[in-house]
């Protein structure tokens, strides 16, 4: 190996974000590298549940290796007041990420990437046109464009110096459960409004296992790891083992925050992208990554910008809507969910046949947050 490559595009970070990104590029005749700093088949946190953008956006790469359909959903309020609503439909689909990324990182290879694992990325630079990232080891990737996929904390995200507003606290247990235990599950996910402003609690069935975990605002760590107990053990989980039992923060972009500078573009958790609302990022990694890939391999690096303004980043602003409202009204949000409305609204969101910003545009919904914001 030479100590110094030379690329057209170059993807940091192997992840939904990376991997979408390296087969749109590849797939459009750029020779593409994508330095992973782990090495796959590795565990990520994450919940794994994919709405229906997120599962359209990989079935286009892959056959989505669902462990489960999702066709029912029981819902709580600081664990008590317990409904349950179904759909004829799958609402979700739960990936284990390492299937999920393995599958992707497949595809990202036979569209022509090559994919360099256990590639540690200490620092990026540009100029004349090109931009560099300089590895753990020594040697040196060049590219016209660098696409930046290495998460919120990662070197890329530094470099354009993407700035973040929300920051928040996800806990999570992968626990092994037997047939008994997982077939009480199956098809059927659990979500908890906690008593946490802004937070919540899940459950995901994975056949032989549980994703159970919660999220809420960092700075609130005790109480955050106190709600993950108090949730398992009400849930008589507590008893099984945890294969699993991970954290990690979720950062959302701030309106202004950049999501390029120069021949470098961030894509995914890396430009904060991700609906502040619920913290479901998989849906914003595939497609932001799917753009930037396409625009990197074209150099159209101001499309790229353009492009998520247009699409993303309007979602986003809903979410932040739909968060303030739910922060401070919880329990009427847990009302509004179980009436046929609100349950509409819900399916159509999980299964994205209407958008965050479709659906706080909406005039019934708008009056609604415009109250509930208010107060």
């Amino acid at each position: 190996m030479r100590e110094r490559d030379e690329w057209d595009v170059a993807v940091i970070g192997a992840g939904p974000a990376g991997l979408a990104a390296a087969s749109a590029a590849a797939a459009a005749g750029a020779r593409t590298i994508v330095l992973e700093r782990a090495e796959h088949p590795r565990y990520k946190t994450c919940g794994g549940g994919l709405i229906g953008a997120s599962r359209a956006a990989a079935g286009r790469l892959i056959d989505v290796p669902a462990r489960d359909d999702i066709t029912s959903v029981t819902v709580t309020l600081r664990g008590g007041q317990e409904y349950t609503r179904s759909h004829g439909e799958p609402l979700l689909a739960m990936v284990v990420r390492e299937e999920f990324d393995a599958a992707l990182l497949k595809r990202a290879e036979g569209s022509g990437a090559q994919v360099r694992q256990r590639a540690q990325v200490r620092s990026v630079d540009q100029g004349d046109g090109r931009a560099t990232a300089r590895l753990a080891d020594g040697t040196e990737v060049t590219a016209r464009v660098i696409v930046g996929a290495d998460g919120s904390s990662g070197i890329t995200a530094r470099h354009v110096g993407a700035e973040f507003d929300q920051v928040d606290l996800g806990l999570e247990q992968e626990i092994a459960v037997p047939e008994a235990v997982a077939g009480r599950w199956r098809g059927r996910v659990l979500l908890d409004w906690g008593k946490i402003p802004a937070s919540y609690g899940w459950v995901f069935p994975k056949r032989d296992r549980l994703t159970v975990g919660v999220i809420a605002a960092r700075g609130q760590g005790e109480a955050t790891k106190a709600y993950l107990r108090e949730f398992v053990g009400r849930l008589g989980l507590s008893g099984f083992e945890a294969v699993q039992d991970s954290g990690h923060l979720t950062r959302c972009r701030a309106d202004n925050s950049p999501l390029r500078k120069g021949q470098v573009i961030v894509a995914g958790d890396a430009a904060g992208l991700l609906d502040p609302w619920t913290r479901e990022g998989i849906s914003f990694a595939l497609r932001s990554g799917a753009l930037a890939g396409q625009h990197a391999a074209k150099g159209d690096l101001d499309g790229y910008v353009a492009a998520l303004n247009a699409t993303l980043v309007p979602d986003m602003r809903a979410g932040r809507t739909l968060l303030t409202a739910f922060t401070r009204h919880a329990g009427v949000f847990h009302r509004g969910l179980n009436s046929a409305k609100g349950w509409s609204a819900f399916v159509k969101m999980c299964r994205s046949e209407i958008s965050l910003s479709e659906l706080v545009a909406n005039p019934s919904a708008r009056m609604s947050l415009a109250l509930l914001n208010r107060f």
